[in-house]
């Protein structure tokens, strides 16, 4: 199973709506693909149609051991598509793991043993870089690093690019950058095509061709607890995410559902 943390210490720019949508894109491809919320505010759970009767068994009991992974998993609406619910219980795991041996290396000792039940793994991260996150990069093979085109962009992407250094050199040595995704792009802003430079400058190939746009629909789909893909496949938000998926299989070193 390939797994990737969808990560950045910043809120708002778009890791849980790239993760439901490229979950959702990957699985219509025939993987079979499975979302792991670590995320307190649950906000992936609630995009995939997850309620709150429905999280019997989460993240939090997951990094606990309190469940196991075919424990926890549930399947969502979306064909081959099932998700590891996050509840608010997640919000005090990073202090109850700071006892836990291995406490760095929770989330990655737990998904081993049933990973051929999936394909492809996305990990919606929590925005900081606290334990959760740390979690994530350990037993990631990859990240994705969804960047909202703003001002401050760069600033908070040097930090959290230390941060995988880090885990590289101490936990993991196999964790690369898969891409960087540019999100909320709007195109009648100069601003936004000035940051889209400065990215594309600094980090050449690493960041994706397909940019995502502001778009409504977007917004609106996890009201309706489903993917923007599902409910307006037209819209160019999930025309964008159709896009970032098929560049995301291009740069997977070896799908796993072919190599098996």
């Amino acid at each position: 199973m390939i797994r990737i943390a969808i990560a950045n210490q910043k809120g708002g720019v778009g890791k849980t709506t790239t993760a439901i949508n490229l979950g959702t894109a990957l699985a219509a491809t025939g993987d079979r693909v499975l979302v792991v919320d670590l995320d307190p505010q649950g906000n992936a759970s609630t995009g995939l149609g997850i309620t709150q009767g429905q999280r019997e068994r989460s993240s939090y009991d997951l990094l606990t051991g309190q469940a196991r992974l075919g424990e926890a998993a549930i399947p969502t609406r979306v064909p081959r598509l099932d998700i590891v619910p996050a509840t608010v219980d997640l919000s005090g795991a990073e202090i109850e793991m700071v006892e836990f041996e291995n406490r760095t290396h929770r989330l990655d000792l737990a998904l081993e043993g049933e990973e051929g039940r999936w394909d492809v793994c996305l990990i919606d991260c929590p925005p900081s870089l606290g334990l959760l996150t740390i979690n994530a990069l350990v037993a990631a093979n990859s990240i994705l690093v969804p960047l909202q085109a703003e001002f401050f962009a760069l600033e908070g992407l040097s930090q959290l690019l230390q941060t995988v250094e880090r885990v590289r050199a101490r936990f993991n040595p196999e964790l690369s950058i898969l891409g960087v995704a540019l999100t909320m792009y709007d195109r009648r802003n100069n601003l936004s095509s000035q940051v889209a430079e400065d990215v594309r400058a600094c980090l050449g190939k690493v960041v994706f061709d397909t940019v995502v746009p502001r778009n409504v629909r977007l917004s609106e789909a996890p009201s309706h607890g489903i993917p923007a893909l599902i409910y307006d496949q037209r819209c160019s938000g999930s025309a964008a995410y159709m896009d970032l998926a098929r560049e995301l299989l291009a740069r997977m070193p070896r799908r796993t559902r072919e190599a098996a």
